[in-house]
């Protein structure tokens, strides 16, 4: 099914584009013109500006798009005078604006992408090392096995655990996430396998556990390298039987569940150590998935920004320019925080630009110190009177 319809009349970044929306795993179609009649369900449909002024205008535009029934029907002007994005007809209509040279940068083109592919894809991966990753994980998701992922901190883990979900023949079923390291030990196997009312001090009420909220569907036990040791021989036997005796109930109840797991630590030196079991290790490593640091995808630094920049910004406020030197630093810097430090570095910059830019000055980068702003009063050249030599 294509998601996209581009027509390349007078668009001279087309097949660019094209090339950058199949990199997020969307399909796309480049057609000279539009067809008269569309067999594909509600697909994005994407003109020129220069495509549209020669079909007659706005008006036009709109009458032969009513025909296609598209989702959205979206103008990009390669030769706008000044960087806009506005929204019209309540979002069916959207307008991205370009000076030529703008159209050519990096930024530029992740803007027009995130813009394009906002909604369609549950994932942003540029870099040729996160398409592969997603092209397997996408193969995993339609396969009913146990996944166990590994990454550094802020990689986006639990992102994949839910991409992988979202793709799966469990996708109308519950995604149902539980932090093993955020949980008291006393309270994490009641939260994993429920209890009934009374069972034990402070059970007020009964709580059928996540195993069962999640039945039908997928649990993500995130950072399992967490979870105590005397707890991991329950988890081993719900996930071989496929059953869970909650908390002050003798019988045991079936659950349907597709198991994600996710850790940053190193499992096999964990079993070495005695900190985790192996035959749990093994029940959960039937299929291993490993998620890279940012540094380490580069070509993805700058589409996350945007994404970031969207998720960030004040609602209904158009995305800010990001000029060459700004987005150099964040393509050069090695992210040892990887996406959160990212995230941490863009809510900063929306903070601290002004008139629309984000600048080099605007990028803070983590360094454990407090952000510290020259005055303006230094650049204009006039101290604040109580300042002055001789000020009373």
């Amino acid at each position: 099914m294509t998601r996209i319809i581009l027509d390349r009349t007078g668009f001279a970044g087309a097949e660019k584009l094209a090339e950058l929306i199949r990199r997020r795993g969307i399909e796309v179609l480049p057609v000279d013109g539009w067809p008269t009649e569309s067999t594909e369900k509600s697909p994005i449909l994407v003109i020129s500006g220069a495509a549209e002024a020669a079909m007659g205008g706005t008006q036009k535009l709109l009458e032969r798009a009513r025909a296609l029934r598209p989702m959205r029907v979206a103008v990009i002007d390669e030769a706008a005078p000044a960087f806009a994005i506005r929204a019209e007809l309540e979002g069916k209509l959207q307008r991205l604006s370009l000076r030529a040279e703008e159209a050519r940068t990096p930024y530029g083109q992740a803007i027009v992408v995130d813009t394009l592919c906002f909604g369609l894809s549950a994932m942003i991966c540029a870099d040729e090392a996160s398409r592969q990753l997603m092209g397997v994980a996408d193969r995993v998701a339609r396969a009913d096995v146990t996944v166990l992922i590994n990454g550094p901190t802020g990689t986006g883990k639990e992102v994949l655990a839910r991409f992988i979900h979202a793709r799966s023949p469990r996708a109308d079923k519950p995604f149902v996430a539980i932090n093993c390291a955020a949980i008291p030990e006393n309270m994490l196997e009641a939260m994993m396998f429920g209890h009934e009312k009374g069972a034990f001090t402070g059970a007020s009420v009964a709580n059928i556990g996540i195993f069962r909220a999640a039945d039908g569907g997928t649990l993500l036990l995130d950072e399992i390298s967490e979870m105590p040791i005397g707890l991991q021989s329950k988890l081993l036997r719900v996930l071989q039987e496929r059953r869970v005796t909650p908390l002050g109930v003798q019988k045991e109840i079936p659950v349907d569940v597709r198991v994600i797991a996710t850790t940053n630590r190193d499992m096999v030196a964990e079993v070495r150590r005695n900190s985790f079991r192996e035959d749990l290790f093994y029940r959960l490593n039937v299929f291993p998935l490993e998620t890279l640091p940012l540094c380490a995808r580069p070509d993805d630094i700058l589409p996350l920004a945007v994404g970031l920049l969207r998720r960030h910004a004040e609602t209904g406020a158009t995305l800010p320019w990001m000029t060459a030197d700004a987005a150099n630093i964040l393509v050069r810097h090695d992210w040892p925080g990887n996406v959160r430090e990212l995230e941490n570095v863009i809510q900063r910059a929306l903070v601290l630009h002004v008139d629309g830019c984000i600048t080099a000055a605007d990028i803070v980068l983590d360094t454990g110190r407090s952000v510290q702003m020259r005055p303006a009063w230094l650049d204009q050249g006039a101290m604040p009177l109580g300042l002055r030599e001789g000020a009373a």
